[in-house]
């Protein structure tokens, strides 16, 4: 939805993220807290490159306001809205076939307790400027939650419930990251919370950066506002092809062992 609605995107992410930021100040909010996502490390869509914008908005605002600005950058959450879980979910009571985009695709999970908990401790820690990063343990093989799911409702994979592959999504990753490069981590006080020393950035450029993208706003084209997001997000990647998946379009190799998944109700880490 955010690769065919670009412009909303960035009014949501990087303008509505600034009006939050103005009216924290304004009413003198001790601590503002944004949470980032894994998808804004050398982001390939516009979802990605809206939210490392929106990252490097509020550090900048950081030395500026007397509100203490911070971010927490983590993964996908089990059972969020938006998750796979709830889509694979429904697609196992319907009787199949459960659609991944590619055999090859993992992502960083954890558990909606997890990620409140330590959003809340990270936010706490703060002092301005910080992207706090939550440890998300292993990635995990999307086919495999797939497969753990299906056998959870007591049906055998590709037997009784067949798992498909439709190809990425335009802009969608094979695998996310979580450090971009000229960060560096700092361990904290809590074991799963570190700190990213990450690259200072001028205000008089970010301000130029962010009219050249207002005024790229106001054409109301969305190929302009992409080009005028990379100036502010360099590592963004605009892709427009959709990417096929390699190999069987219907079946993965199971010849190949896969490591055990974490159970679906336990916090998914180190």
């Amino acid at each position: 939805m955010s690769e065919k609605n670009p412009i909303e995107v960035v009014k949501t992410n990087i303008w509505g993220t600034r009006n939050l930021a103005n009216a924290a100040d304004q009413f003198n909010v001790k601590r503002f807290v944004m949470v980032s996502t894994d998808k804004a490390v050398n982001p390939t869509n516009a979802m990605g490159a809206t939210k490392r914008a929106a990252e490097i908005l509020v550090q900048n605002l950081a030395g500026h306001y007397r509100t203490q600005f911070v971010t927490v950058r983590f993964g996908n959450v089990l059972g969020s809205n938006g998750s796979v879980v709830p889509t694979f979910r429904e697609q196992i009571r319907n009787g199949g076939p459960v659609t991944v985009t590619d055999p090859r695709i993992t992502r960083f999970f954890m558990t909606i307790p997890e990620a409140v908990q330590l959003t809340l401790q990270a936010g706490s820690m703060g002092k301005g400027g910080e992207i706090f990063l939550l440890d998300m343990g292993e990635s995990v093989p999307i086919v495999q939650l797939a497969e753990e799911m299906v056998r959870l409702s007591g049906f055998r994979p590709y037997e009784d419930i067949d798992i498909i592959f439709t190809g990425l999504r335009p802009g969608e990753k094979l695998y996310e990251e979580l450090l971009i490069a000229g960060e560096n981590v700092t361990k904290t006080s809590h074991e799963k919370i570190c700190v990213l020393k990450a690259n200072n950035y001028d205000k008089a450029t970010l301000d130029e950066q962010l009219e050249i993208l207002s005024r790229a706003i106001l054409t109301m084209d969305p190929p302009a506002v992409l080009k005028a997001l990379q100036l502010m997000v360099p590592e963004y990647t605009i892709q427009a092809q959709e990417v096929k998946p390699q190999g069987h379009p219907g079946r993965v190799n199971k010849s190949k062992k896969m490591a055990p998944l974490p159970a679906l109700n336990t916090p998914i880490g180190r």
